[in-house]
């Protein structure tokens, strides 16, 4: 059969893998360009702890999960959302289960076989693939010509259409660093300013003592909780990490957007860490203030509440001395421990960026209006969302949804 259409993807993780697919399905020619010796590489290190595929819980609460992004999302997640990765996986030959958080992950738990069996897929459907090309720009103002950066040298590729698929900012040694932006916003696309998602936070004010005798200790079973200059509201239970600067972990990044936008609105922004969220105020309260006899305080909360370790670390960060004899304060900090923080950590140690080009300066087919015939897909586009399968979903579906409007374009 001869193919009558080239279409390159620019960018190999998940987004511009599922394009590839839904694009050489339609018979055109697929052309993947990656900067990396070889791609998913920031899909196979997310999948180290095992890979998160998506998430089971209802659709519609699946949907809120985006935030302001869900009216431009839905649409793309309800072609292609949780169950059909699912059946895609399955069609891999990976077969997946539904965990206790209702997060869904391979029987195995691996990212690589997953990844191995879909290159197989696409290389036996045509797709063709070329590592160590890095995206330049075009050479014209359209889709037609592109420049790469390769080992032997700049090289000009023609194509019909283009997919762009390069990712975000965060972890830039596998790949997606950033640098498309400006080159996206000399041609009059609008981006937003690439920000750190589901990232760690400095400004705890730890004291030398507390950072090195806790740094890299985790905070189990407590709950968070944060309300913005907005009056917007985030409280949840789970765990994070102390670091020795601050906080990270998976109950800190869920709660990251609010804070990012809070210290950037008003240079800091202070949570209230519950340390015995399954017991309240007041049965805290009559616990300390229980006769302790010869016990020391520290022993008494130890034998009355269970705490200790960095639980009780963090209250001798958050009370003086004499405040710690103090049986309503003390009782009240268990139960509210306020951490105040001043900056994210870098955006190269985020798990994902907010930010991207912005859905404004595209079509409703996800096509750039000042560059016709160049669509965007993943990360690179301006929408965050938690951990727990919501990334790699969305971007998947994104893929596909570019790819689609690509082969309408064409025509086919």
């Amino acid at each position: 059969m001869t193919l009558s259409h080239t279409v390159a993807v620019i960018g190999g993780g998940p987004a511009g893998l599922m394009a590839a697919e839904v694009l050489s399905a339609s018979g055109v020619q697929v052309h993947v360009y990656d900067a990396m010796p070889s791609v998913g590489r920031k899909f196979l290190l997310a999948g180290r702890g095992g890979l998160n595929l998506t998430h089971s819980e209802p659709f519609d609460v699946f949907m809120t999960r985006f935030g302001e992004r869900r009216a431009q999302l839905e649409p793309m997640l309800a072609r292609f959302g949780p169950q059909q990765v699912r059946e895609w996986a399955a069609g891999l030959g990976i077969e997946t289960f539904v965990g206790t958080s209702g997060r869904v992950f391979p029987t195995d738990m691996k990212a690589a076989p997953l990844l191995r069996a879909w290159l197989h897929r696409l290389r036996a459907a045509g797709v063709q693939f070329h590592m160590r090309h890095r995206w330049l720009g075009n050479a014209s103002p359209g889709a037609a010509s592109l420049r790469f950066a390769t080992p032997t040298g700049e090289a000009i590729v023609k194509a019909d259409a283009v997919v762009l698929a390069l990712g975000g900012a965060s972890w830039a040694r596998l790949g997606s660093d950033g640098a498309w932006a400006p080159w996206l916003q000399e041609r009059g696309i609008d981006v937003a300013p690439l920000l750190p998602a589901n990232c760690g936070f400095d400004g705890a004010g730890w004291s030398e003592h507390f950072a090195s005798r806790f740094a890299g200790q985790p905070f189990k079973s407590v709950a968070i909780s944060f309300t913005d200059s907005q009056g917007r509201r985030f409280a949840r239970k789970g765990e994070f990490v102390a670091t020795a600067t601050g906080i990270e972990g998976s109950l800190i990044y869920a709660a990251s957007a609010f804070l990012r936008d809070e210290i950037a609105a008003h240079g800091s922004a202070t949570l209230l860490l519950d340390l015995l969220p399954d017991r309240s105020a007041e049965q805290v309260l009559a616990a300390v203030k229980h006769p302790r006899g010869a016990r020391s305080l520290s022993s008494h909360l130890k034998s009355r509440l269970g705490l200790e370790g960095i639980k009780a670390g963090v209250l001798h960060e958050a009370l003086s001395r004499e405040a710690m004899q103090e049986p309503a304060q003390l009782a009240a900090t268990i139960k509210a421990v306020p951490l105040r923080l001043v900056a994210t950590r870098p955006v190269d140690e985020a798990i994902s960026t907010a930010g991207g080009v912005r859905f404004e300066a595209l079509d409703e087919r996800l096509m750039a209006s000042a560059v016709p015939g160049v669509f965007v897909a993943g990360e690179m586009l301006d929408w965050e969302a938690p951990t727990g399968g919501y990334l790699l979903t969305a971007s998947m579906a994104s893929g596909a949804a570019a790819a689609r409007s690509a082969i309408k374009q064409l025509g086919l």
